[in-house]
C-alpha cells in the first residue's frame, strides 16, 4: 500500500499546485505517496484545532502530516517563515510525522517566477517586481502584484487564484521556481525524502 501524505493547505489555490507537484515528484521518486490536499476556507488552524486535526489525521490513517501555511494571512500571527513553522510546531507538539511548511510571504511568490507567463495570461507587459520571489511585500504581497497585472491587462478579469494558479504552473517546470524560493525547496524536500527520493541540494 502506497504511503498517504496529508497536506493542510489555506484554500483552493494551493489545491490548485498539486497538479504541477505531482507531476514533479514522479519524474524524481519510483513510489508516488498519495498526497490528501485539505484545504481550510482561508486559515490554517491555530494552537489546539492545529493539534487535534493533525491527531486525527495520523490516527485516521495519514503515514505523515505536513501543514503549509502562508506568511501573510491578514493578520500579524507570523513575523516570517521562520516563526510560521516553529510556532505550528509548538502547537502540535514533537511528533516525528508532522511537518510544518510556509509560503514566504504568500502562495502567490512561487509564481512570480513564472512572471512571463503571467504576462501572456494577462495580455500585459507590466514589469515584474524586482528582487527574489519570497522577499518581495514590502506591504503589498505577491497575489496583489499579480492581481494588478490581470487588471489592467487585456484580458479583462481578475486573477482569480484556483483557476490562474493552474493555467500559470500548466507546462512550466517547477524547478525553476524551487531555484528561486528557499521556502518551496524545502517543502518539495520533505516531500521527495519522505517518498525515498534524493533533496534538491
Amino acid at each position: 500500500m502506497s504511503m498517504k501524505i496529508s497536506i493542510i493547505v489555506e484554500g483552493r489555490t494551493e489545491t490548485a499546485f498539486k497538479e504541477a507537484l505531482t507531476a514533479f515528484l514522479r519524474s524524481r521518486i519510483s513510489r508516488m505517496p498519495r498526497l490528501d490536499f485539505l484545504p481550510q476556507d482561508g486559515r490554517i488552524p491555530k494552537a489546539e484545532k492545529l493539534k487535534r486535526l493533525v491527531h486525527n489525521l495520523l490516527q485516521g490513517g495519514s503515514d505523515h502530516v505536513i501543514a503549509l501555511t502562508d506568511v501573510y494571512t491578514g493578520t500579524h500571527d507570523f513575523i516570517d517563515a521562520a516563526d510560521a513553522k516553529a510556532k505550528m510546531r509548538q502547537w502540535v507538539g514533537t511528533n516525528r510525522k508532522f511537518h510544518p511548511h510556509a509560503a514566504q510571504h504568500d502562495f502567490e511568490a512561487w509564481l512570480l517566477p513564472y512572471w512571463t507567463t503571467i504576462q501572456r495570461l494577462a495580455l500585459h507587459d507590466k514589469a515584474a517586481p524586482q528582487g527574489q520571489p519570497e522577499t518581495i511585500n514590502h506591504g503589498k504581497p505577491p497575489a496583489c502584484h499579480i492581481k494588478e497585472i490581470f487588471e489592467a491587462g487585456k484580458c479583462k478579469k481578475s486573477y482569480v487564484k484556483p483557476r490562474d494558479a493552474k493555467a500559470i504552473l500548466r507546462g512550466n517546470d517547477l524547478l525553476i521556481a524551487i531555484g528561486q524560493c528557499p521556502e518551496l525547496k524545502a517543502f518539495v524536500n520533505t516531500l521527495l525524502v519522505l517518498s525515498g527520493g534524493q533533496a534538491i541540494p
